[in-house]
Protein backbone atom coordinates (compact mmCIF):
# COMPACT_ATOMS: atom_id res chain seq x y z
CA UNK A 1 0.00 0.00 0.00
CA UNK A 2 2.93 2.48 0.47
CA UNK A 3 4.33 1.60 -2.73
CA UNK A 4 1.81 2.64 -3.92
CA UNK A 5 1.18 5.62 -2.36
CA UNK A 6 4.57 6.74 -3.45
CA UNK A 7 4.17 6.02 -6.78
CA UNK A 8 0.87 7.88 -6.77
CA UNK A 9 2.23 10.89 -4.92
CA UNK A 10 5.11 10.86 -6.94
CA UNK A 11 6.26 14.32 -9.63
CA UNK A 12 7.26 11.82 -12.04
CA UNK A 13 3.99 8.86 -12.36
CA UNK A 14 1.76 12.14 -13.16
CA UNK A 15 4.40 13.49 -15.46
CA UNK A 16 3.92 10.01 -17.44
CA UNK A 17 -0.01 10.36 -17.09
CA UNK A 18 -0.15 13.56 -19.20
CA UNK A 19 2.87 12.41 -21.59
CA UNK A 20 0.28 9.51 -22.48
CA UNK A 21 -2.81 11.39 -22.35
CA UNK A 22 -1.54 13.55 -24.55
CA UNK A 23 -1.64 11.88 -28.44
CA UNK A 24 -4.95 10.35 -26.71
CA UNK A 25 -6.32 13.86 -26.58
CA UNK A 26 -5.72 15.65 -29.64
CA UNK A 27 -7.21 12.90 -31.13
CA UNK A 28 -10.09 12.95 -29.09
CA UNK A 29 -10.72 16.76 -29.82
CA UNK A 30 -10.27 15.93 -33.62
CA UNK A 31 -12.81 12.90 -33.64
CA UNK A 32 -15.34 15.08 -31.36
CA UNK A 33 -15.02 18.18 -33.89
CA UNK A 34 -15.87 15.62 -36.86
CA UNK A 35 -18.82 13.69 -34.61
CA UNK A 36 -19.96 17.17 -33.35
CA UNK A 37 -20.49 18.04 -37.39
CA UNK A 38 -22.42 14.82 -37.78
CA UNK A 39 -19.57 12.53 -39.49
CA UNK A 40 -17.85 9.74 -37.85
CA UNK A 41 -14.19 9.23 -39.11
CA UNK A 42 -12.75 6.07 -38.31
CA UNK A 43 -9.85 7.30 -40.38
CA UNK A 44 -8.07 8.39 -37.12
CA UNK A 45 -5.88 5.39 -37.01
CA UNK A 46 -4.54 6.11 -40.47
CA UNK A 47 -4.12 9.24 -40.10
CA UNK A 48 -2.12 9.21 -36.95
CA UNK A 49 0.13 6.96 -38.99
CA UNK A 50 0.20 9.74 -41.35
CA UNK A 51 1.20 12.20 -38.96
CA UNK A 52 3.61 10.89 -37.59
CA UNK A 53 5.68 9.56 -40.68
CA UNK A 54 5.42 12.60 -42.36
CA UNK A 55 6.25 15.06 -39.76
CA UNK A 56 9.29 13.07 -38.70
CA UNK A 57 10.41 12.48 -41.87
CA UNK A 58 10.15 16.37 -42.48
CA UNK A 59 11.68 17.04 -38.86
CA UNK A 60 14.57 14.81 -40.33
CA UNK A 61 14.75 16.57 -43.49
CA UNK A 62 16.10 19.73 -42.05
CA UNK A 63 12.38 21.10 -40.94
CA UNK A 64 11.91 22.50 -37.63
CA UNK A 65 10.19 20.74 -34.96
CA UNK A 66 7.20 22.90 -35.44
CA UNK A 67 7.14 22.53 -38.90
CA UNK A 68 6.95 19.06 -38.45
CA UNK A 69 3.84 19.43 -36.72
CA UNK A 70 2.86 21.81 -39.03
CA UNK A 71 3.46 18.97 -42.26
CA UNK A 72 1.69 16.42 -40.11
CA UNK A 73 -1.20 18.69 -39.69
CA UNK A 74 -1.53 19.35 -43.45
CA UNK A 75 -1.03 15.24 -44.20
CA UNK A 76 -4.17 14.65 -41.68
CA UNK A 77 -6.46 17.56 -43.20
CA UNK A 78 -5.72 15.60 -46.68
CA UNK A 79 -6.85 12.75 -45.66
CA UNK A 80 -9.93 14.06 -43.99
CA UNK A 81 -10.29 16.03 -47.14
CA UNK A 82 -10.62 12.71 -48.82
CA UNK A 83 -13.04 11.84 -46.07
CA UNK A 84 -15.12 14.61 -46.80
CA UNK A 85 -15.44 13.99 -50.17
CA UNK A 86 -16.69 10.08 -49.96
CA UNK A 87 -19.02 11.08 -46.91
CA UNK A 88 -20.58 14.60 -47.58
CA UNK A 89 -20.18 14.93 -50.97
CA UNK A 90 -20.82 11.43 -52.50
CA UNK A 91 -22.92 10.33 -49.51
CA UNK A 92 -21.20 7.28 -49.03
CA UNK A 93 -20.54 5.24 -45.72
CA UNK A 94 -18.93 7.00 -42.90
CA UNK A 95 -18.08 3.31 -41.84
CA UNK A 96 -16.38 2.06 -45.02
CA UNK A 97 -15.02 4.91 -45.95
CA UNK A 98 -12.83 5.36 -42.81
CA UNK A 99 -11.83 2.29 -42.73
CA UNK A 100 -10.44 2.64 -46.05
CA UNK A 101 -8.50 6.19 -45.11
CA UNK A 102 -7.09 4.18 -41.87
CA UNK A 103 -5.64 1.72 -44.09
CA UNK A 104 -4.53 3.70 -47.33
CA UNK A 105 -2.90 5.86 -44.61
CA UNK A 106 -1.16 3.22 -42.74
CA UNK A 107 0.30 1.55 -46.42
CA UNK A 108 1.62 4.94 -47.72
CA UNK A 109 3.28 5.96 -44.55
CA UNK A 110 4.63 2.41 -44.44
CA UNK A 111 5.61 2.61 -47.94
CA UNK A 112 7.28 5.33 -47.79
CA UNK A 113 8.64 4.43 -44.99
CA UNK A 114 10.40 1.77 -47.42
CA UNK A 115 11.40 3.73 -50.22
CA UNK A 116 13.05 6.57 -48.65
CA UNK A 117 15.07 4.16 -45.77
CA UNK A 118 15.44 0.90 -48.33
CA UNK A 119 18.38 -0.62 -46.55
CA UNK A 120 18.19 0.49 -42.73
CA UNK A 121 17.68 -1.86 -40.10
CA UNK A 122 17.13 0.64 -37.09
CA UNK A 123 14.92 3.28 -37.52
CA UNK A 124 17.03 6.79 -38.26
CA UNK A 125 16.31 9.39 -34.92
CA UNK A 126 15.73 12.92 -34.52
CA UNK A 127 15.64 15.77 -31.87
CA UNK A 128 12.86 15.76 -30.23
CA UNK A 129 10.80 18.62 -28.26
CA UNK A 130 12.84 19.66 -25.26
CA UNK A 131 11.24 19.76 -22.03
CA UNK A 132 9.51 23.38 -20.76
CA UNK A 133 12.22 23.43 -17.71
CA UNK A 134 11.74 27.30 -18.46
CA UNK A 135 8.12 27.25 -17.02
CA UNK A 136 7.90 27.92 -13.20
CA UNK A 137 4.94 25.08 -12.82
CA UNK A 138 5.57 21.46 -11.20
CA UNK A 139 5.02 18.39 -13.76
CA UNK A 140 4.17 20.74 -16.45
CA UNK A 141 7.84 21.87 -16.64
CA UNK A 142 8.82 18.33 -17.49
CA UNK A 143 6.81 17.97 -20.53
CA UNK A 144 6.98 18.98 -23.78
CA UNK A 145 5.27 22.15 -25.33
CA UNK A 146 3.02 19.81 -27.91
CA UNK A 147 1.64 18.78 -24.09
CA UNK A 148 0.77 22.29 -23.27
CA UNK A 149 -0.61 22.72 -26.78
CA UNK A 150 -2.92 20.24 -26.42
CA UNK A 151 -4.26 21.63 -22.87
CA UNK A 152 -4.97 24.99 -23.98
CA UNK A 153 -6.78 23.25 -27.51
CA UNK A 154 -9.43 22.04 -24.83
CA UNK A 155 -10.89 25.26 -23.46
CA UNK A 156 -10.00 26.84 -26.99
CA UNK A 157 -12.66 24.31 -28.92
CA UNK A 158 -14.79 24.52 -25.91
CA UNK A 159 -15.00 27.82 -26.42
CA UNK A 160 -15.64 27.39 -30.30
CA UNK A 161 -18.28 25.57 -29.94
CA UNK A 162 -20.29 27.14 -27.44
CA UNK A 163 -19.79 30.58 -28.11
CA UNK A 164 -19.00 31.57 -31.45
CA UNK A 165 -21.86 31.48 -34.18
CA UNK A 166 -19.61 29.04 -35.96
CA UNK A 167 -19.56 26.36 -33.45
CA UNK A 168 -23.58 27.01 -33.30
CA UNK A 169 -23.28 26.23 -36.79
CA UNK A 170 -20.87 22.95 -36.63
CA UNK A 171 -23.27 21.49 -33.99
CA UNK A 172 -26.51 22.41 -35.72
CA UNK A 173 -25.43 20.27 -38.73
CA UNK A 174 -24.44 17.33 -36.48
CA UNK A 175 -27.88 17.82 -35.13
CA UNK A 176 -30.42 18.95 -37.97
CA UNK A 177 -28.77 19.38 -40.93
CA UNK A 178 -32.21 20.42 -42.63
CA UNK A 179 -32.86 22.90 -40.07
CA UNK A 180 -28.90 24.09 -40.55
CA UNK A 181 -29.68 24.11 -44.20
CA UNK A 182 -32.87 26.41 -43.79
CA UNK A 183 -31.30 29.04 -41.34
CA UNK A 184 -28.66 29.74 -44.57
CA UNK A 185 -25.75 27.10 -42.96
CA UNK A 186 -24.06 25.53 -46.31
CA UNK A 187 -24.17 22.06 -44.56
CA UNK A 188 -21.49 20.41 -46.61
CA UNK A 189 -18.95 23.02 -46.49
CA UNK A 190 -19.52 23.31 -42.47
CA UNK A 191 -18.82 19.45 -42.40
CA UNK A 192 -16.08 19.28 -44.91
CA UNK A 193 -14.55 22.20 -42.61
CA UNK A 194 -14.75 20.16 -39.63
CA UNK A 195 -13.88 17.23 -41.41
CA UNK A 196 -10.74 18.73 -42.51
CA UNK A 197 -9.36 20.93 -38.87
CA UNK A 198 -10.44 17.03 -37.18
CA UNK A 199 -8.20 15.28 -39.34
CA UNK A 200 -4.96 17.63 -38.95
CA UNK A 201 -5.48 17.39 -34.85
CA UNK A 202 -5.48 13.53 -35.60
CA UNK A 203 -2.25 14.19 -37.65
CA UNK A 204 -0.78 16.15 -35.03
CA UNK A 205 -1.33 13.50 -32.47
CA UNK A 206 0.30 11.15 -34.58
CA UNK A 207 3.30 13.49 -35.16
CA UNK A 208 3.83 13.99 -31.15
CA UNK A 209 4.35 10.46 -31.28
CA UNK A 210 7.71 10.70 -33.60
CA UNK A 211 8.85 13.78 -31.95
CA UNK A 212 8.15 14.33 -28.74
CA UNK A 213 7.33 10.93 -27.27
CA UNK A 214 9.84 9.29 -28.73
CA UNK A 215 12.60 10.44 -31.51
CA UNK A 216 11.93 8.06 -34.65
CA UNK A 217 9.22 6.67 -36.81
CA UNK A 218 8.78 2.40 -36.52
CA UNK A 219 5.91 0.37 -37.46
CA UNK A 220 2.86 0.02 -35.09
CA UNK A 221 3.87 2.50 -33.03
CA UNK A 222 0.05 4.38 -32.91
CA UNK A 223 -0.96 1.34 -31.58
CA UNK A 224 -5.07 1.42 -31.59
CA UNK A 225 -4.96 4.35 -30.22
CA UNK A 226 -7.17 5.86 -32.71
CA UNK A 227 -9.47 3.27 -31.84
CA UNK A 228 -9.18 4.38 -28.17
CA UNK A 229 -10.06 7.95 -29.28
CA UNK A 230 -13.14 7.13 -30.71
CA UNK A 231 -13.98 5.40 -27.73
CA UNK A 232 -13.39 8.39 -25.31
CA UNK A 233 -15.29 11.03 -27.79
CA UNK A 234 -18.23 8.52 -26.22
CA UNK A 235 -17.29 8.52 -22.81
CA UNK A 236 -16.98 12.41 -23.36
CA UNK A 237 -20.29 12.63 -24.15
CA UNK A 238 -18.57 15.22 -27.26
CA UNK A 239 -18.16 17.97 -24.57
CA UNK A 240 -13.78 18.47 -24.69
CA UNK A 241 -13.66 19.30 -20.71
CA UNK A 242 -14.70 15.43 -20.71
CA UNK A 243 -12.36 14.48 -23.08
CA UNK A 244 -9.33 15.89 -21.14
CA UNK A 245 -10.70 13.83 -18.03
CA UNK A 246 -11.26 10.89 -20.15
CA UNK A 247 -8.05 10.69 -21.71
CA UNK A 248 -6.23 11.56 -18.13
CA UNK A 249 -8.56 8.85 -16.88
CA UNK A 250 -6.74 6.36 -19.32
CA UNK A 251 -3.41 7.10 -19.13
CA UNK A 252 -3.77 7.29 -15.30
CA UNK A 253 -4.56 3.43 -15.77
CA UNK A 254 -1.71 3.00 -18.84
CA UNK A 255 1.13 4.46 -16.01
CA UNK A 256 -0.28 2.51 -13.87
CA UNK A 257 -0.10 -0.51 -15.07
CA UNK A 258 3.78 -0.07 -16.19
CA UNK A 259 4.71 0.92 -12.43
CA UNK A 260 2.78 -2.24 -11.19
CA UNK A 261 4.57 -4.31 -13.75
CA UNK A 262 7.86 -2.66 -12.84
CA UNK A 263 7.25 -3.67 -8.92
CA UNK A 264 5.11 -6.77 -9.25
CA UNK A 265 5.17 -9.85 -8.68
CA UNK A 266 6.30 -11.96 -11.72
CA UNK A 267 4.15 -14.67 -10.81
CA UNK A 268 1.26 -12.90 -12.54
CA UNK A 269 1.66 -13.23 -16.47
CA UNK A 270 2.13 -9.26 -17.86
CA UNK A 271 -0.23 -9.64 -20.09
CA UNK A 272 -2.92 -8.78 -16.99
CA UNK A 273 -1.00 -5.49 -16.59
CA UNK A 274 -1.60 -4.89 -20.08
CA UNK A 275 -5.26 -5.55 -19.74
CA UNK A 276 -5.71 -3.09 -16.88
CA UNK A 277 -6.18 -0.01 -18.41
CA UNK A 278 -8.49 -0.95 -21.38
CA UNK A 279 -10.92 -2.57 -18.84
CA UNK A 280 -10.76 -0.16 -16.28
CA UNK A 281 -11.47 2.23 -19.30
CA UNK A 282 -14.42 0.15 -20.93
CA UNK A 283 -16.12 -0.21 -17.12
CA UNK A 284 -16.46 3.72 -17.31
CA UNK A 285 -17.27 3.73 -20.47
CA UNK A 286 -20.03 1.67 -20.13
CA UNK A 287 -21.17 3.23 -17.10
CA UNK A 288 -21.16 6.47 -18.34
CA UNK A 289 -22.61 5.93 -21.96
CA UNK A 290 -25.74 5.06 -21.32
CA UNK A 291 -26.54 8.65 -20.42
CA UNK A 292 -24.42 10.15 -23.65
CA UNK A 293 -26.41 12.68 -25.68
CA UNK A 294 -25.07 12.08 -29.36
CA UNK A 295 -25.65 14.12 -32.07
CA UNK A 296 -28.94 13.01 -33.69
CA UNK A 297 -27.43 13.88 -37.34
CA UNK A 298 -24.31 11.66 -36.68
CA UNK A 299 -23.70 8.94 -39.70
CA UNK A 300 -26.44 10.12 -41.34
CA UNK A 301 -25.47 11.49 -44.81
CA UNK A 302 -27.26 14.44 -45.88
CA UNK A 303 -27.85 16.01 -49.37
CA UNK A 304 -29.20 19.45 -50.18
CA UNK A 305 -32.87 20.03 -50.27
CA UNK A 306 -33.40 16.18 -48.61
CA UNK A 307 -36.35 16.93 -45.91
Amino acid sequence: MTDLADTLTAAAFWVAVLRIATPLLLGTLGVLLCERAGVLNLGIEGIMVAGAFTGWLAVYHGAPLWGGMAVAALAGAAFGLLHAGLTVGLALSQHVSGLGITMLATALSYFGYRVSFPKVDTPPTVTPFAPMDWLPVPVLDALTPPTLLALLLVPLLGWLLYRTPLGLAVRMVGENPQAAEGQGVPVAAVRTGAIVAGSALMGVAGAFLTLSAFNAFFFNMVNGRGWICVALVVFASWRPGKALLGALLFAFFDALQLRLQQAGDAALPYQLYLMLPYVLSILALVLVARKAAYPQALMKPYRKGDR
